[in-house]
């Protein structure tokens, strides 16, 4: 897997031996699967910590497409009640912000903290591609006809520009390897989140300055438009962009998480 060929040798300044031992549930987002956390999820296991990284339907090796987001939620929940998880830090990226806030609505006495790092926090009421600009919308909802299967594949330019805009040519073809058509419905759902806003679980959000998956600024992007919705939460901020961090920096990501999760 593409997400799992790089070495966190460069950025190991970001190790602490001396890190409070947590358990990490790590929720990837669109066009990924579970091997999107793999450095990572290797990063803070070295480092003692318990990592699980579920993966959720229509994704990975699920070859039906057809989801809703009830089901990509219920397979978190599922995985998570199975193996009885509890005082967990449950980590969301991207459209995993969405899932891991249905999911705190369904286990919310197994969860320690809830973590979005560069993650959809969505207003009661909202679906995802609400907080699309219209122009981003009108592409995705053309490329989602023009699919057989009621999908969304993101053409490399796209990828290039907005989720891996830091990386080198060769990083970027190397990570669109992994990169998969992602069920389109999920994304136009209008979630009810009002469990969710009552809930008095702590939060954090994790912003990477160079992030370009949403646009930044004008009632649109990751931080503070969406961040400041948590309520009271911790802020931890740092260099880079959408995906490219957990193939080069798995350690800085894992640090991130760490600062994001802990007491």
């Amino acid at each position: 897997m593409p997400w799992t060929k790089g070495t966190h040798g460069a950025d190991e300044g970001y190790h602490s031996p001396e890190q409070e031992q947590l358990t990490f549930v790590l929720v990837h987002g669109s066009w990924a699967d579970a091997h999107f956390w793999d450095s990572v999820a290797e990063v803070l296991r070295s480092q003692g910590h318990v990592v699980y990284t579920p993966e959720y339907a229509g994704h990975g090796n699920d070859p039906n497409k057809d989801v809703t987001h009830a089901m990509i939620t219920k397979s978190v929940v599922d995985f998570i009640t199975k193996r009885n998880l509890r005082d967990f830090i449950l980590v969301g990226h991207s459209f995993g912000g969405s899932v891991i806030q249905k999911v705190a609505e369904q286990v919310p006495d197994r969860i320690r903290r809830l973590v979005f790092w560069d993650a959809f926090v969505l207003k009661d009421g909202e679906s995802v591609a609400d907080e699309f600009t219209t122009e981003m919308k009108e592409g995705f909802e053309q490329l989602r006809a023009s699919s057989t299967d009621d999908t969304i594949m993101l053409p490399f330019p796209l990828f290039r520009d907005a989720f891996v805009n830091t990386a080198t040519h060769e990083e970027a073809k190397q990570m669109y390897e992994s990169v998969t058509p992602e069920p389109a419905k999920p994304l136009f759902e209008k979630l009810d989140l009002k469990s969710f806003y009552a809930l008095s679980t702590p939060k954090s959000y994790v912003y990477f300055y160079q992030d370009n998956a949403l646009p930044q600024g004008e009632g649109f992007g990751w931080h503070p438009h969406m961040s400041s919705r948590l309520g009271q939460f911790r802020l931890i901020v740092g260099d880079g962009d959408h995906f490219t961090d957990t193939l080069t920096r798995p350690a800085m990501l894992a640090q991130k998480i760490y600062e994001a999760g802990r007491d």
